[in-house]
């Protein structure tokens, strides 16, 4: 396998507010990226840093009886606090208010000034009367030109992404006094965007051939989309970007221009290669190899969607026209809601990281939950609470680490701590043989994917432990050596699994592979068996149940962020009882037209359909929704005795129920639809011909 050179990065959290979970979603997912990298022994280096520099800042340490630059040093320690406590391994994490920053800045300042690409205007710019000041663009607030959302900032709109000058808003208002803005000329700097239309178009619509072959897209399909739409087909629509804030202002000083100040999204970003570059500095590494024009090094960036105008299209042209190279991909995400309410710290409606750290809940359950949603396309998540414990202590505490729990036992007291060698196991070569088919999944950011392929193969090591049940081996006279087979082929499942889950579980993965006498971990290695007579030591539990009480104290510590989600009323049952007088049964309360907007239903493929062992009722239902894939169970296998038959069929599902846990059987994640007819049997509802899964029903 070649080796790779690869820099990544997340967005930089700006130092004037506490992390939350929304930013975590973003630094969660970069991780678990870098961590596959490194697990399959790829040289890849996870940079990161505060953003420092704006209005916001000063305005902040003012109020706070502080200096700017003491200000900003407390605030990084809170945060990198934070994202050490969720486990985030940067390889540095720095500021951009430091000397390479600043030395990086003025480089390609003056570089995309030698090239043409710098002009300056005299402009008419929004000034307080009240605080005698010019406002930045976030601290000037009105409607929104093009779609007219009210309350939005002054640089570009949260409802439909267009991006703007301040002085486009409709009613603006000063967010420091809550003045009325007035137009004062000022002199400022601009960046010729629109003269790197042409570029961006190619770069924006290109692809990269990697080291080992493969074709990288520098965005996403739905971004690129969304940057042809900014782009436009014929006509250059790109305005230049003004790059230049006046005094006072915490940043740095533009070179020539005494009281002219680098606007914050200029150096922001240059805080990718500051970071960087202090890592190469303290360790060695070949700085140019990554940034040059030329270099075949990868650099990827983790963003939020709400930033992709700056990622896409300012930061390749700035890169480009001062002689450095591009970026080999921008992965942006979507937005994090919690019980369906979109997580926002200028709204107020967050779950801070510090307070999920504080209230004794364990970080691994969130990266994983968060990871278990997450996939390539640019989609908002949902932390359902209920969910997230449903999930949690099914996947991770019933399935995963309940197989080390139910073999390390007896290979403790019956065998010595040795195991035996099972390289014929047809489990464990099931398991072993998925290696690749999860590697791609990580590789593309199909998290989601990835971890239910992986939780299919937990079901498959619990399955072979309730047929072979080791605890009845243990009992019967002359089955030691079955017994000591099949603990033997538990563990090396068990480690599989966990080199497979290592990237999302890394402190888990540490105290397993410490439980199984490993130095570390490598993806190779699910390749392998653990050899005759390999010892292992005493098992301890890796991992506890999440518990009720944990999250609604989490509630709490909260409460003032956040309002739980009310449950949908007038919810109708799949299994309605007929009435006692008629076959019909009785027609439910009246709905309103907004409750029916509330249930999403949408047209699924079943996949397959089985019986479920142990129940009378249930059958299992594997479900293709187009965007995914998630399994239900649903109680008519009364009405289908022959549930293969159901294979290939098209069904209504309703897809917007939170996920429940269905005794011993696993979890349904969602609802399919059918008709109790007079007879009391039930019936799957059938759709047209051409419908696809994924169609919305309504």
């Amino acid at each position: 396998m070649t080796q790779r050179k690869i820099l990544v990065t997340s967005a930089l959290p700006y130092a004037n507010g506490s992390i939350h979970l929304g930013h975590m979603v973003e630094h969660i997912q970069t991780d678990i990226w870098v961590r596959f990298q490194k697990l399959r022994g790829h040289e890849c280096h996870y940079c990161c840093a505060d953003d420092t520099h704006g209005t916001p800042v000063m305005l902040a340490a003012q109020k706070q009886g502080m200096k700017p630059e003491d200000m900003i040093a407390k605030v990084r320690e809170e945060h990198l606090a934070d994202f050490t406590g969720f486990h985030i391994g940067y390889d540095n994490y720095y500021s951009t208010h430091s000397p390479e920053n600043k030395a990086f800045s003025e480089q390609i300042y003056l570089a995309l000034k030698a090239n043409g690409k710098i002009e300056s205007r005299v402009i008419e710019q929004l000034f307080d009367p009240e605080k005698n000041m010019f406002l930045p663009d976030r601290f000037v607030k009105g409607e929104c030109p093009k779609c007219h959302a009210k309350d939005q900032y002054g640089d570009n709109c949260e409802v439909c992404g267009t991006t703007y000058s301040p002085t486009e808003l409709i009613n603006p208002y000063s967010a420091v006094s809550g003045a009325t803005p007035v137009l004062k000329e000022s002199e400022h700097f601009f960046f010729k965007l629109g003269e790197c239309a042409d570029y961006l178009k190619e770069w924006t619509s290109g692809s990269t051939e990697l080291s080992d072959g493969r074709i990288q897209p520098h965005l996403q399909a739905e971004a690129l989309n969304k940057m042809k739409e900014w782009l436009g087909e014929g006509e250059n629509t790109l305005s230049d970007w003004d790059i230049s804030r006046d005094a006072p202002y915490f940043g740095f000083e533009i070179p020539g221009a005494p009281g002219k100040y680098f606007y914050v999204w200029l150096d922001a970003p240059v805080g990718y290669m500051a970071s960087f570059k202090n890592l190469c500095d303290r360790t060695g590494l070949n700085f140019d190899d990554y940034f040059r024009a030329d270099s075949k090094a990868e650099m990827y960036h983790f963003i939020g969607k709400d930033i992709l105008y700056f990622h896409a299209l300012f930061w390749p042209a700035m890169l480009k026209f001062s002689g450095h190279r591009a970026p080999t991909g921008v992965f942006a995400h979507g937005f994090l809601t919690v019980d369906g309410q979109k997580m926002s710290k200028s709204r107020g409606t967050f779950i801070t990281a510090k307070s999920y750290l504080d209230g004794g809940l364990n970080p691994e359950w969130m990266r994983y939950y968060i990871a278990a949603k997450l996939n390539s396309k640019i989609e908002d998540i949902d932390l359902n609470l209920n969910d997230f414990i449903a999930r949690v202590n099914s996947d991770l505490v019933g399935k995963y680490v309940n197989i080390a729990a139910r073999a390390a036992g007896f290979i403790a007291k019956r065998f010595e701590g040795r195991l035996k060698d099972v390289s014929g196991s047809k489990l464990v070569q099931q398991l072993a043989t998925e290696r690749d088919n999860i590697a791609a999944d990580f590789e593309q950011r199909e998290y989601a994917k990835a971890l239910r392929e992986i939780m299919a193969l937990a079901d498959a090591v619990n399955e072979y432990v309730d047929a072979n049940k080791p605890w009845e081996l243990a009992k019967q006279e002359g089955q030691d050596a079955r017994l000591h087979e099949v603990c033997s082929e538990l563990i090396n499942a068990f480690k599989i699994l966990t080199i497979y889950l290592a990237p999302v579980l890394p402190k888990v993965a540490e105290r397993a592979a410490a439980f199984l006498n490993l130095d570390g971990l490598r993806w190779a290695d699910a390749a392998t068996v653990l050899p005759e007579g390999h010892t292992i030591n005493p098992y301890s539990h890796l991992m506890q149940r999440v518990e009720q009480k944990q999250v609604d104290d989490l509630i709490e510590a909260n409460k003032q962020s956040i309002q739980s989600a009310q449950p949908a009323s007038g919810t109708a049952s799949a299994e309605a009882a007929p009435a006692e007088k008629s076959p019909y049964a009785p027609v439910a309360e009246q709905a309103s037209f907004d409750d029916f907007m509330k249930i999403d239903m949408r047209v699924a493929k079943v996949l397959n359909c089985e019986a479920v062992e142990g129940s009378t009722k249930l059958l299992k239902f594997d479900l293709d929704f187009g965007f995914e894939q998630r399994v239900i169970f649903s109680g008519i296998a009364a009405s289908y005795p022959n549930p293969a038959e159901l294979n290939g069929r098209m069904v209504i599902a309703v897809a917007n129920f939170a996920p429940r846990k269905m005794a011993k059987f696993g979890v349904s994640e969602g609802m399919i639809l059918s008709a109790a007819t007079a007879d009391g049997k039930l019936k799957l509802l059938d759709v047209d011909a051409g419908a696809q899964p994924g169609d919305k029903v309504g």
